[in-house]
């Protein structure tokens, strides 16, 4: 489910905003696209912080109880 909402979030905010006209476009607004979603974009799962930031923390992100049922 992870990975849908990625690509989701992907062609919302980005491919389907743009109308690159060759490849190597495209593939440098993916690049800052992917550079955003993971070095600054706040995630809700990750209690409003990007991916970068927790990774290089270490933190361990806990869900609560309700959480995870909600995801079940």
């Amino acid at each position: 489910i992870f990975i849908e909402r990625l690509w989701r979030s992907l062609k919302y905010e980005c491919v389907y905003l743009h109308a690159w006209e060759t490849g190597s476009q495209a593939r440098a607004g993916l690049r800052t696209w992917f550079d955003f979603y993971n070095h600054r974009r706040p995630h809700a799962a990750l209690h409003g912080r990007p991916p970068d930031m927790v990774y290089r923390t270490g933190t361990t992100i806990m869900q609560t109880d309700q959480e995870t049922r909600r995801v079940a």
